[in-house]
């Protein structure tokens, strides 16, 4: 106990459920439970592949450079006929988006890639007027320069090394009527290429990383029949170890070393590959796989965060997946402290889990103006709005809040009201009325409003209008792309992200769309389509959308937004519609609803990313 004391600065503590404020490892005395407990953090026990977003021109056969969140994908071949579309275009990735760079001095396929994104070897290849390449180019991060050739002109090889000063170039072939099979290994020292000790089986087609001219290993390939072959270079030879599980060629690979390495996508000839297998230094595991299979693909990274691009499907994509290895925080949903009064369709503002307001809404016999105040444990009644409404956009924080729009009536209201942190104050009114509308926004003096519902006579019902507010007046700017009734949403009045809802066409949509300030982009869609249902999120790059109605029925389905895709995580435990939502993607709120058993309800659900596991400790 003393050992225990001086850890954690104190003794074992009582309480009725689960300690608050527990940290990592704490123990704690459940008095409800008669049991002592501790906690540890939530995380993801295999990796998994994410959507990233598309390089800017789809190809296959380029060569690549750098890491997950720094790389580069250079050369390559776009469609047919060959050799007309071999490209020298060149970009670089950041994370999040691809950018047009420099471009090679010279275009060509089959091209082997080394380095950083600011240090990168481009090599071999074919051009449009020549089978073996001896080129070589060198990136400083701004332009290519040509270097030393390779002694042996080849196209299909492979590179490793982190930076242009330390490279290796190892199998391809020779084309031409003479042309080979190539175990060739060549070693750079960041001005010539030397000859060193071949591969013990030649190969075309494979995968390989590595670190430098000392460190690095080939897998898969065509000898010419598919192969599964791996061999690791120790600086002075290749020696065979375990083969990968499934033999392929055309593969890509990522890696720090010989001993770290990662396997995916691919060709068995026939039949384009998702397959992911990791290099442990002695054995290949099969792990999870890729969206989207395909071969001649880039590859770049370490096992624990990988990136994946490119390729042909067919056609040649664009497509771009990010690998994050196991021990990612996971999220999860918790149960929070009830409303007050259960309601539905209501308004909705804040930017935590521990601080959120909702406001209005529906609960029999009829419509709210109550307002609620949460804290992180409980809802407080504070001032009631002006105008009792139902179907009410919402955005802004706990203490500066705006609610707009609504019903009744059916066509709606321009209703605005701004919340102070303890009364609501009529402001200047919208331009269009329409209920069912949905709002980003983090104060009450930049607010965006947009989507909503308007009456039959008015075409199209399911509205595209959006309006900013500026702390004083609205005024309209560019239209959604596709107009809906109460979609989710999430950020600010310059990046926000609207998704899902309902088109009156009659369809429930899985859309999204996202705002720059200026206008919508059509993106990548939810899994899930629905409408009614629940957002957060603190920009347009990053997400949650909970609940909702997929019509029939009402789901608990949690999705979360990377700024390209929509990821299925951690369901909502009571699954429902018109529900209230707030906060961010790691610090959501879901309140309200309507749950078909037993209706309109108060049960709030609090959702973190980080969270925790708590266990029970038994004995036996």
């Amino acid at each position: 106990m003393s050992t225990y004391k001086k850890e954690f600065g104190t003794g074992v503590q009582n309480a009725a459920g689960t300690l608050s404020g527990a940290v990592e490892g704490q123990l704690w005395y459940d008095s409800t439970a008669a049991s002592f407990k501790y906690q540890y953090p939530n995380v993801t026990s295999v990796g998994a592949w994410s959507t990233g977003n598309n390089m800017n021109t789809a190809r296959r056969l380029f060569g690549s450079a750098g890491i997950q969140t720094a790389a580069l994908a250079f050369g390559g071949y776009t469609a047919p006929p060959f050799p007309t579309g071999i490209q020298s275009l060149n970009e670089s990735y950041n994370g999040s988006s691809w950018t047009e760079e420099v471009d090679l001095n010279a275009g060509r396929a089959y091209i082997a890639g080394a380095g950083s994104q600011t240090s990168a070897l481009g090599f071999g290849g074919q051009t449009a007027v020549e089978a073996n390449v001896t080129s070589n180019e060198s990136w400083n991060g701004s332009a290519w320069t040509e270097v030393g050739d390779l002694n042996t002109g080849r196209y299909g090889l492979i590179g490793a090394g982190d930076d242009n000063t330390s490279a290796l170039a190892f199998g391809g072939e020779t084309g031409g009527p003479t042309g080979a099979l190539q175990a060739v290994t060549e070693s750079w020292n960041g001005t010539s290429w030397t000859e060193v000790n071949d591969l013990n089986t030649a190969r075309v087609y494979l995968a390989g990383t590595g670190s430098d001219n000392t460190n690095a290993i080939a897998f898969g390939g065509s000898v010419p029949t598919v192969t599964g072959v791996a061999e690791t270079w120790n600086g002075t030879s290749w020696t065979e170890v375990a083969d990968l599980n499934t033999a392929r060629t055309q593969l890509a690979g990522a890696g720090a070393n010989n001993t770290s390495a990662m396997a995916f996508g691919g060709d068995i000839d026939p039949g384009y590959q998702t397959t992911t297998e990791l290099w442990d230094g002695s054995s290949w595991t099969e792990t999870s796989d890729m969206s989207t299979a395909r071969n001649n693909l880039g590859g770049t990274g370490i096992q624990t965060a990988a990136l994946a691009y490119g390729g042909n499907v067919p056609p040649v994509t664009a497509a771009t997946e990010e690998w994050l290895g196991p021990g990612q925080p996971v999220g999860a949903w918790s149960t929070g402290g009830s409303l007050n009064t259960a309601r539905q369709q209501g308004g909705d503002a804040g930017v935590s889990n521990s601080a959120s307001l909702v406001f209005g809404g529906s609960a029999p016999p009829g419509n709210l103006a109550i307002t609620e105040s949460y804290d992180g444990t409980s809802w407080t009644e504070v001032n009631d709005l002006n105008t009792a409404r139902v179907t009410l956009g919402g955005a802004g924080s706990q203490t500066a809040a705006l609610a707009f729009g609504g019903a009744p009536p059916n066509d709606g209201v321009v209703a605005n009201e701004s919340w102070n942190g303890s009364s609501w104050t009529e402001v200047a009114d919208m331009n269009d009325s329409r209920s069912a509308v949905s709002g980003a926004g983090v104060n009450n003096t930049a607010v965006l409003a947009f989507g909503g519902y308007v009456p039959p006579a008015v075409s199209p019902r399911g509205v595209a209008l959006t309006e900013s507010w500026n702390g004083t007046s609205w005024t309209e700017v560019n239209d959604l792309n596709t107009g809906r009734y109460k979609p989710g949403a999430g950020g600010t009045s310059t990046s926000a992200i609207a998704f899902g809802g309902y088109d009156y066409n009659p369809n429930v949509v899985s859309f999204t769309e996202t705002w720059n300030g200026t206008s919508w982009t059509e993106v990548n869609n939810l899994n899930t389509a629905r409408y009614n249902l629940g957002g957060a999120g603190a920009d347009n790059t990053s997400a949650l959308a909970f609940g909702g109605n997929t019509l029939p029925a009402n789901t608990g389905v949690t999705e979360d937004w990377n700024g390209a895709s929509w990821t299925e995580v951690a369901d909502l435990s009571t699954a429902r519609a018109v529900l209230m939502g707030s906060g961010t993607k790691t610090s959501a709120l879901a309140s309200g609803g309507e749950d078909p058993s037993p209706g309109t309800t108060a049960a709030t659900e609090e959702w973190n990313n980080p969270s925790n596991v708590v266990q029970t400790i038994t004995t036996s």
